[in-house]
């Protein structure tokens, strides 16, 4: 598909403000994006004429304007990313049997946006609405697995961050890691027992356009409902709908991290 190269570099601009703690300078956006200066200036006039931008003038900087904030909004009145989720979900639901749910991270927890159950399947904790400690959940390691080693160890930086609901989970960073290692070698995690005593999840990541995590998709079953072949044919649907989810997304797979956090 083609590309208008003025398009892609306001697309631009304004991925890179979104990125940043606090306002910028024009020469960093210059410099960060390998931009001309007059190029970056006539790009941030355009924006701050339509409002997606804001120039401080006492500061030298500038930073995002109303219309971003309309457009954040806009998106979270529509819920597109739960709309392109769910047929794709409920497809799963089909071909496994079992609950589907998609979870999105929320600093160390994940909170569930759409649970799609199975015809006889007994409803889950994992109803939307609720939110999970990532580290216990097979949809928050999925997602914990693909981040910076710096960011899961600022999530959890000392054993009062590793709650448990169960007697199983990881309690310490060294043992979260043992178990982020796996879900990168096996390219899913998994959990058993850490959420319910009794039930199993299985999930895969969802990745954004960077390849950075934005959802777990997961299908959770009673341990006595799926043997070792099985678990493996329910990881390969899984990891299927989280790489179409991806595509839909316009995202692109996270590239291989063999290297613990």
């Amino acid at each position: 598909m083609a590309t208008v190269p003025a398009a892609a570099q306001v697309l631009a601009v304004l991925r890179y403000l979104a990125r940043q703690a606090a306002p910028v300078p024009a020469a960093a956006i210059s410099r960060d994006m390998g931009l001309p200066r007059s190029t970056t200036y006539h790009l941030l006039d355009t924006l701050i004429g339509a409002g997606f931008v804001v120039h401080l003038p006492e500061e030298r900087r500038y930073g995002l304007g109303v219309s971003a904030f309309e457009l954040g909004s806009g998106y979270t009145r529509q819920a597109p990313f739960e709309r392109l989720a769910r047929a794709p979900l409920a497809a799963l639901v089909d071909r496994t049997g079992h609950n589907a749910h998609l979870a999105v991270p929320h600093g160390r927890e994940v909170l569930y946006i759409i649970e799609e159950r199975a015809p006889g399947r007994a409803p889950l904790v994992t109803e939307a609405g609720v939110r999970l400690p990532a580290h216990l959940t097979a949809s928050g390691r999925a997602v914990l697995a693909l981040l910076p080693g710096a960011q899961v160890r600022a999530l959890f930086p000392d054993a009062s961050a590793f709650v448990r609901r169960t007697e199983a989970g990881p309690r310490s960073m060294t043992a979260l890691r043992h178990d982020l290692v796996g879900v990168r070698r096996r390219g899913y995690a998994v959990e058993s027992g850490e959420v319910t005593a009794g039930f199993s999840s299985v999930a895969a990541a969802v990745t954004d356009h960077t390849g950075r995590p934005v959802a777990g998709v997961a299908v959770t079953f009673a341990d006595g409902d799926a043997d070792a072949a099985g678990r493996e044919r329910i990881a390969g649907q899984v990891i299927a709908t989280a790489r179409e989810l991806t595509l839909r997304v316009a995202g692109r797979p996270a590239a291989p991290r063999t290297r613990a956090p």
